[in-house]
């Protein structure tokens, strides 16, 4: 069984993001970058189907710049089979990105889809639902418990009212939540293999899609600061400030 595993190049996590003065969005100059943590879940879901040998081949694609090399390198490192890049200047958006998925998904023809749910950077928590409505897929987001067998995938989900169990036909979609799995670390040995894994690059035109982003940004601002808390010496001083500062009684 083929596995396609989509990723995206964000920046880390662990970086303190910073606005451009001219506020047209966000800085990434000198900027560390990585994949994306739901993405990072979805690799090592994928990985451990392998390993349960229910899974034969796993296929990493990103869509973004030349760089998002460096991104695909680290998942074939985690255990992908090989990558593609649809490499692109574009600010690419939900929609584009579904569609040159679908482009590829009609190419590769897997069985699985695995995504996260979102990535940290825009999160817009669309792109697993609009690559299964163009591929007419049956979906399962928000998975925090994958099982495959006999031909079909039972994804339990997380919602509001607590969890839910799903099964659904292969060829299927699941994006991925935070408590699916935690993902494993690259070993040495497996980064140095990962340079000889095969990376096919593609473009929007190769695909013959349109990545042209259909919503535009206006104006990027930082949150406003918040002002530092007080210890206030007794609970009467507390209730005098909250009726006579902040009054909120």
């Amino acid at each position: 069984m083929k596995v396609l595993v989509p990723i995206k190049r964000v920046v880390d996590y662990n970086v303190k993001v910073r606005v451009k003065a001219d506020n047209t969005g966000v800085d990434l100059a000198n900027v560390k970058m990585a994949m994306n943590p739901f993405c990072e879940i979805a690799v090592e879901e994928a990985v451990r189907l392998k390993e349960k040998g229910v899974v034969t081949e796993i296929v990493a694609v990103s869509i973004g710049p030349k760089t998002a090399q460096e991104q695909l390198r680290t998942a074939m490192a985690l255990g992908a089979d090989r990558s593609i890049l649809v490499e692109t200047d574009e600010d690419v958006q939900p929609l584009g990105i579904a569609k040159a998925l679908k482009a590829i998904v009609d190419e590769e023809k897997p069985e699985l889809v695995i995504l996260g749910k979102q990535a940290i950077d825009g999160d817009n928590n669309q792109t697993g639902q609009m690559l299964a409505a163009l591929t007419g897929m049956p979906q399962g987001t928000f998975a925090s418990e994958v099982n495959v067998a006999d031909g079909k995938v039972k994804v339990t989900r997380e919602i509001d009212g607590g969890l839910q169990t799903v099964e659904l036909n292969l060829p299927a979609v699941v994006t991925t939540d935070l408590r699916l799995n935690e993902p494993r670390y690259a070993s040495l040995p497996n980064i140095m293999k990962a340079k000889k894994k095969p990376l096919d690059t593609k473009t929007a035109a190769d695909l013959g899609v349109d990545l042209t982003p259909r919503v535009t940004t206006e104006k990027v601002e930082a949150p406003a600061e918040r002002q530092a808390g007080i210890i206030v010496g007794s609970v009467d001083e507390l209730v005098e400030k909250l009726k006579n500062e902040a009054k909120v009684i």
